[in-house]
C-alpha cells in the first residue's frame, strides 16, 4: 500500500466522474470534530466544471496557518459558491459531536444554490434527504474539492476560537489551541474550570476522567 505524503495535491479526478455526468460537485469537510470547545464548522465548496487544482489545496491539517490563510483567499476566488455551516455547542452537547458534525455539513450544502448538485464529503458518515452524496473516506487526500472545504472550514473555525479568545481573557488560550486538548489548555481547565464554550459531554477527557 503506498503511504501518504503530506505534500501530496489532491487532483479533479474525482469531480470530472461527476462533471462528465453534467452534475455539479460540491466538496464538504469540517473543522473542530476532535476539539474540547467551540462550533464544529462544516464548509461546501463548488468549483467551475473542468477547474484544477491551481491552488495547491490538500489536507488542512498538513498546512502551515499561512499557507491556508492564502489558500483560503484564492478558493474565494475561484470557486462558484462556498457554504458554511456551524453547530455550536449547545448543540453539540444536546445531539452529539457525530450528529453535530453531519448538522454543519447539511447547513453548509443549504446555503448553497446550485442546483443539479452531487455531494462529495469527508469522512464516512453523512445523510441527506435530497443531494446525492458520496462519502470518501481521506477525501481531503484525494479530492481536490474536499481539500478547498476543508481549508475553508479550518480558517474559518480558527478565527471563530480566536474570538472566543478574547471573550474569556484569554484564560484557555483558544487563539493558539484552537479548542484543542493540549497539555496547557487541560491544566488551565482544571485551574478556572470550564468556560460556557467547552462541550459538557466531553468533560470527562477535559478532566482526564476518561
Amino acid at each position: 500500500m503506498k503511504s501518504h505524503s503530506k505534500h501530496h495535491i489532491p487532483d479533479n479526478q474525482i469531480e470530472t466522474l461527476y462533471w462528465e455526468q453534467g452534475m455539479m460537485v460540491a466538496g464538504v469537510d469540517e473543522a473542530g470534530r476532535g476539539s474540547l470547545a467551540g462550533p464544529v464548522v462544516a464548509a461546501s465548496v463548488v468549483f467551475p466544471k473542468g477547474t484544477h487544482n491551481t491552488i495547491g489545496c490538500r489536507d488542512s491539517k498538513l498546512m502551515s496557518a499561512q499557507e491556508r490563510e492564502t489558500a483560503f483567499e484564492m478558493i474565494l476566488n475561484q470557486a462558484l459558491e462556498v457554504g458554511i455551516g456551524i453547530t455550536e455547542v449547545d448543540i453539540i452537547d444536546s445531539v452529539n459531536i457525530r450528529n453535530a458534525t453531519v448538522i454543519a455539513m447539511q447547513e453548509s450544502l443549504a446555503s448553497l444554490e446550485t442546483i443539479n448538485l452531487h455531494a462529495l464529503v469527508d469522512g464516512n458518515h453523512f445523510i441527506h434527504d435530497s443531494i446525492p452524496f458520496t462519502t470518501l473516506i481521506k477525501g481531503d487526500y484525494h479530492c481536490f474539492s474536499i481539500a478547498a472545504a476543508s481549508i475553508v472550514a479550518k480558517v474559518t473555525r480558527d478565527r471563530i476560537m480566536q474570538e472566543l479568545d478574547e471573550k474569556v481573557a484569554t484564560l484557555y488560550y483558544f487563539a493558539q489551541n484552537k479548542g484543542y486538548g493540549t497539555a496547557k489548555h487541560r491544566e488551565s481547565i482544571v485551574l478556572h474550570g470550564p468556560s460556557a464554550y467547552h462541550r459538557r459531554t466531553f468533560l470527562g477527557k477535559i478532566l482526564g476522567n476518561e
